[in-house]
């Protein structure tokens, strides 16, 4: 169906200028896949029901056309899994459309006391979300659409969670059928369970990705481009280092919205040898860490480097 609210046009200039780095909306094909399911599972649309129970003054279930129904939005947002590594590519962002999660969670009122949301699968995969997160003005959606057409079986279909500014281990729960509003205290999610922290709010990143590792360039003026993210928190700046040289402040790239990946460029006058490259992004919060930490429980920190040979 058409959205009722649709997305601003993506800025001409949020593409990095870069040959070689990701486009900056990502196409279904290309968008990484990461969840439990070991065959992708078959939802009839027919018969698929939303339940919304728990902690709430009524319980509310939802029928696919009834969802269909409602004042759908379009929004960019970029997701991430928790599991990628620092300069991984297990990120990407996608227009979706969607009925807001709060609108759903409105019409079933919250008792007090609640503070996280239970997402189940079809398969029966739990995902953990704070419910302020689901109730504030971002972007969070039912999403039933991605980049104009119907959510493919492989990313959640009929009806996936897309949560801004969250990993997709506690926010994005493919192929939904059941929303409990209950508290943390209470509940525990399926990776949880297994070690993982319980909110998992996405931590500031960023990668190069021209020249790639290895690469063997020609001195003089070289190309350098990448991609950076802190979704619903937004990237104010990209720098870049050489060796053990100076921060060289990178050109930023449009911003399509806070809740999405921005892409930078820099010109690197190389000078014939072998070299390291490192790239650091910033969010309103400050600059970030380049503090080494493996992606268990939290995600992984650290500045991504590349190494790179210029021959004169």
């Amino acid at each position: 169906p058409p959205a009722a609210r649709r997305a601003a046009p993506v800025p001409a200039g949020a593409q990095s200028p870069v040959p070689g780095v990701v486009d900056v909306v990502t196409g279904n094909g290309a968008f990484y896949r990461i969840d439990t399911a070991l065959v992708v599972p078959q939802v009839d649309p027919a018969t698929w029901r939303l339940r919304v129970h728990g902690m709430v003054e009524r319980e509310v279930t939802l029928a696919l056309d009834e969802l269909l129904a409602e004042d759908l939005v379009e929004a960019h947002v970029t997701l991430a899994c928790v599991s990628n590594p620092v300069g991984g590519d297990l990120v990407g962002t996608a227009l979706w459309l969607g009925l807001p999660v709060r609108a759903l969670l409105e019409r079933a009122g919250p008792l007090p006391g609640a503070d996280m949301v239970l997402s189940t699968s079809a398969d029966g995969f739990t995902a953990s979300t704070p419910l302020p997160v689901l109730l504030d003005d971002r972007d969070a959606l039912l999403a039933v659409g991605m980049n104009g057409d119907p959510l493919p079986a492989a990313h959640g279909f009929p009806v996936r969670m897309v949560v801004p500014g969250l990993f997709g281990y506690v926010s994005a729960t493919k192929w939904l059928t059941d929303l409990e509003v209950t508290r943390f205290a209470d509940r525990e999610a399926y990776w949880t369970a297994r070690g993982w922290s319980a909110e998992g709010p996405v931590k500031t990143a960023s990668r190069i990705e021209v020249p790639r590792r290895g690469a063997v360039v020609a001195a003089g003026d070289v190309g350098v481009g990448g991609t950076a993210w802190a979704q619903h928190r937004g990237i104010t700046g990209v720098e870049v280092q050489v060796d053990d040289g100076p921060w060289e402040a990178a050109t930023l790239a449009d911003e399509i919205s806070v809740d999405t990946w921005r892409q930078w460029s820099w010109t690197w006058a190389a000078e014939p040898g072998r070299h390291v490259l490192r790239v650091r992004a910033a969010d309103p919060d400050g600059v970030q860490t380049g503090r080494r930490a493996d992606v268990v429980p939290d995600g992984a920190t650290g500045w991504h480097e590349v190494d790179v040979e210029v021959r004169g």
